[in-house]
């Protein structure tokens, strides 16, 4: 198979999932956003219960400056930053959301696992995020395979980072639900909406890493087979 063939085999099927999983969070949480919650409580309110509930009194949370799904968690200011949809709208999506960046606060407070693998392997990633692909064309155009192949191995460590959050975001997803249900600040029939939101949101973390590892393997195929 030649480049141009292996090219669409590994990259254009994962960026047609990944577009469709986007189409479908949209969907899903703009759906969820016309539900209204029953409690009246906006996303930041919802927030700032969990947190209480938690004895996180002390992370603020506050509007993100992003646009539209710019919700997160940032551990070094340990604050929880929503997009001005969650954070101001008294809905299933935003509850749902809002819930989720606090249980990544609550996994930092309890050191889960995989949350502290993933805060102590983002120095690296960012490093290598910003130097793979100008070593992969440099190691190209100077036909150095030594400089191509480590660039191909900086690549693989963004590549881990993104299987490492997978268990991280399905582990918030699911302290969110047991937080809203369990402080009743949301119905039974509400949680189905919740989980419809969230089950969303996963899908593409799941989907950005299969991306991820179809290039990496697109590029080390390329390189290792000696091919041009």
């Amino acid at each position: 198979m030649d480049g141009l063939g292996l090219y669409l085999l590994f990259l254009v099927p994962p960026l047609v999932v990944g577009l469709a999983v986007q189409w479908w969070l949209k969907r899903s949480f703009a759906e969820q956003s016309s539900v209204a919650v029953l409690n009246g409580m906006t996303g930041a309110e919802v927030a700032r219960a969990v947190l209480d509930a938690n004895g996180l009194g002390e992370v603020p949370v506050s509007e993100s400056p992003g646009g539209p799904l710019s919700d997160h968690y940032d551990p070094r200011k340990r604050a929880v930053f929503l997009s001005h949809p969650v954070f101001s709208e008294r809905s299933v999506s935003a509850s749902a959301v809002a819930a989720h960046e606090v249980g990544h606060a609550i996994q930092h407070q309890e050191a889960y696992s995989f949350f502290r693998f993933r805060s102590a392997m983002f120095p690296a990633v960012a490093l290598s995020s910003s130097l793979w692909m100008w070593l992969l064309l440099a190691g190209v155009f100077l036909n150095m395979m030594g400089l191509a192949l480590v660039a191909i191995a900086l690549y693989a460590v963004a590549v881990l980072f993104h299987f490492v959050t997978l268990p991280v975001e399905f582990d918030a997803s699911r302290r969110a639900r047991g937080q809203l249900q369990n402080l009743g600040l949301v119905t039974a029939g509400e949680s189905g909406g919740v989980r419809k939101v969230l089950n969303a949101a996963a899908l593409t973390y799941v989907a950005g890493a299969l991306a991820a590892l179809t290039q990496l393997l697109y590029f080390a195929l390329m390189f290792l087979s000696g091919d041009d």
